[in-house]
């Protein structure tokens, strides 16, 4: 009877020793398969680095005297650094006019789109009206239509509405974005309904639930959006060399075509001015790194 007992006894001891023994296997499972394995890191470095060279090219080209820039064998590094291709760019056109025109243009356009997109979204996500699904489909459908097809019939408007050569005529048509406003609002659908029906209930209103829960909350996809339109309405090209003619409204991407002639192009001190004309993205993209990659991670745009 003894033994009888002590053979009931045992699994009674051995069970629970077994599931912490499995749950640890669990956990070092799910550890090894959320590493990235040693095949991509390679592959995603051998991208970088390929992404990489127009730049580090791009730097040391700036800093090359102008009779090295073409010389065969082609050198990474000039027989000496010329840091003073930087200023000599400065002043070989109103470089600095272009820089101010085109951050007046990226932060004012920025800023209409957020707030454009934001009150868009919410309105598509949260208020219930009539052919609500319908409109948000046709704003979609707009996505498909190059912006290259708009610029003739947005040229004569701008000029019936006497536009022309103006900082309202480099912002002001694209200042609606329904990219901007999908993000959003997929963003906005996934935010807990709770949180609003409460405030609702403690007498706030949609523009104060906006800004007070949603936005906070939203913070991440809006710096993506932000980030995204900065770079659109600092790299645009084609839309400000048409609207323009006077230099005192060029942006940086017109401003460069001052570094090519037909008398001769300066290719070292475009590469000054290009380097030069970098930095305003790059420190966005350092200053919104976190809302960055937490905002792309959440609203799906990384590809997971």
């Amino acid at each position: 009877m003894t033994a009888e007992v002590q053979g009931a006894a045992r699994p009674t001891l051995t069970t629970p020793a077994a599931a912490p023994s499995r749950a640890r296997g669990r956990r070092t499972n799910k550890v090894d398969r959320s590493r990235p394995a040693p095949l991509s890191q390679a592959l995603l470095t051998l991208v970088l680095l390929v992404f990489m060279v127009p730049f580090v090219w791009m730097v040391a080209t700036s800093l090359k005297p102008g009779s090295e820039v073409f010389a065969s064998p082609p050198s990474l590094v000039g027989s000496q650094l010329r840091f003073a291709n930087f200023s000599e760019a400065w002043s070989y056109v109103p470089f600095g006019r272009y820089m101010a025109n085109g951050m007046v243009v990226a932060v004012l356009g920025t800023l209409l789109v957020c707030v454009t997109s934001i009150l868009a979204a919410y309105a598509f996500a949260r208020l219930e009206f009539k052919g609500r699904e319908l409109i948000f489909l046709l704003y979609l459908i707009t996505l498909m239509v190059p912006q290259e097809v708009m610029i003739v019939p947005m040229f004569i408007l701008m000029q019936q509405l006497g536009w022309t050569n103006s900082y309202q005529a480099l912002i002001l048509p694209w200042a609606f974005s329904a990219f901007g406003t999908f993000l959003l609002r997929q963003f906005f659908l996934n935010i807990p309904k709770e949180l609003e029906e409460a405030a609702l209930v403690d007498g706030a209103n949609r523009l104060r639930i906006l800004t007070s829960i949603v936005l906070p909350i939203a913070r991440p996809a809006v710096a993506v959006l932000a980030v995204f339109t900065f770079i659109n309405y600092w790299n645009s090209f084609l839309w400000p060399l048409i609207i323009t003619n006077s230099t005192d409204l060029f942006t940086v991407p017109v401003g460069l075509n001052g570094f090519l002639g037909q008398q001769g192009s300066q290719w070292h001190l475009l590469m000054a001015a290009s380097t030069i004309s970098m930095l305003p993205t790059v420190v966005i993209v350092l200053l919104l790194q976190r809302h960055l990659v937490r905002g792309i991670a959440l609203s799906g745009l990384g590809g997971r």
